[in-house]
């Protein structure tokens, strides 16, 4: 993709960290955060007012653009978890930040809905072919543990799944995602390969048919939620993307 913005990133990195639906963007994201503090950067998780009647996708991007305040966009990197690509996008529609990174994501197009996109995308059948790949039962009904948090430590599985999750309002699930199509952002996407719910030749088929053919899609050795399973490979690939923008500010797709 095109750069679109000049002036490249600061010795210090703001990254953004956006959460997937109904997560808790602040403790989703300490591990990861911990390990882009030690590399002297700024973690900044932003957290979503998921239980809000009035809110929806743009009252969400709305808080990220607040969170971001007066930093320079071009030392911004926003990381958008599954459902958060549907904000992350639009953030970066509206300011010119210095990279977009898509984690397990769900990838949206025009007038995708949060409710819609699941079939759009092709998700269900997705997840079955992966599970008969993997010897596990498709038609099994779902379970949070082996669905999403098969390969979390157990201590952080405990911690986080004995917290209430926030109740879902209906807004950020019914909002069609409003841009006309991918912004003009360098992005990268990052997916497992073990993700149960988004499984990798999923999100490889989405980056080409959505994002654009030349963007990169990496891999790491983890499910869903790999930024709290395999933190350490995420955040090397985070300071991996960070290095290879250029003095302009564009990443190499």
């Amino acid at each position: 993709m095109s750069p679109r913005r000049a002036g490249g990133l600061g010795r210090m990195t703001t990254f953004v960290l956006l959460p997937g639906a109904g997560s808790v963007a602040t403790a989703f994201y300490r591990p990861l955060g911990e390990r882009l503090r030690a590399l002297g950067h700024e973690a900044l998780p932003v957290d979503f007012p998921w239980d809000d009647p009035a809110a929806d996708l743009s009252a969400f991007a709305d808080r990220t653009l607040a969170a971001i305040g007066d930093r320079r966009p071009a030392d911004v990197i926003v990381v958008a978890q599954s459902m958060g690509a549907f904000a992350g996008a639009m953030v970066a529609d509206a300011v010119p930040v210095a990279l977009l990174v898509l984690l397990c994501p769900m990838i949206p197009a025009p007038g995708d809905t949060g409710n819609s996109w699941w079939a759009r995308a092709g998700q269900g059948a997705a997840a079955r072919a992966f599970a008969a790949r993997e010897g596990r039962d498709p038609d099994a009904p779902f379970d949070l543990i082996e669905t999403f948090f098969h390969d979390v430590p157990a201590a952080i599985t405990e911690e986080l799944t004995a917290q209430e999750p926030p109740a879902a309002a209906d807004g950020p699930f019914e909002q069609p995602w409003p841009l006309a199509g991918w912004p003009d952002v360098p992005t990268r996407v990052i997916a497992g390969a073990r993700d149960r719910l988004f499984p990798l030749e999923l999100v490889r088929r989405l980056t080409r048919e959505r994002v654009g053919a030349g963007v990169g899609c990496d891999v790491v050795d983890g499910g869903h939620l790999a930024a709290l399973s395999v933190p350490g490979e995420v955040a090397a690939l985070l300071e991996r993307y960070r290095s290879e923008l250029t003095p302009a500010g564009a990443a190499r797709a």
